[in-house]
């Protein structure tokens, strides 16, 4: 069982940034990638940003050059540093890993998510 815990979220005007933090439970946190997802209300979760275990990233390229994803394995914590943000990025944004859970068998875990909104 792997519980994520976000922190960070909060109002900034348009312009401004924000870091999210997702602190992982459990074991084997540097050998599994991490992503961040979002979903603003009416819409659908997608997905932000990810970061494999070798630390290559994949951005959404709605936030490219914008957003950096980062992690610290020692600390169990995956970031996302969110920059010039723009009011359109106002959403929930979760933490995500997906695990294997048996032999033929991957579950996904998400954390309770955390809330961002940007003023205009």
């Amino acid at each position: 069982q792997v519980q994520l815990v976000e922190s960070g979220g909060g109002l900034v005007q348009a312009g401004g940034s924000l870091r999210l933090s997702c602190v992982a439970s459990g074991s084997f946190f540097s050998i599994h990638a991490m992503g961040w997802y979002r979903q603003a209300p009416g819409k659908q979760r997608e997905l932000v940003a990810t970061i494999t275990s070798g630390g290559s990233t994949n951005y959404a390229d709605s936030v490219k050059g914008r957003f950096t994803i980062s992690r610290d394995n020692a600390k169990n914590t995956v970031y996302l540093q969110m920059n010039s943000l723009k009011p359109e990025d106002t959403a929930v944004y979760y933490c995500h890993t997906n695990r294997q859970t048996g032999p033929l068998r991957r579950t996904d875990y998400w954390g309770q998510g955390t809330q961002v909104t940007v003023s205009s």
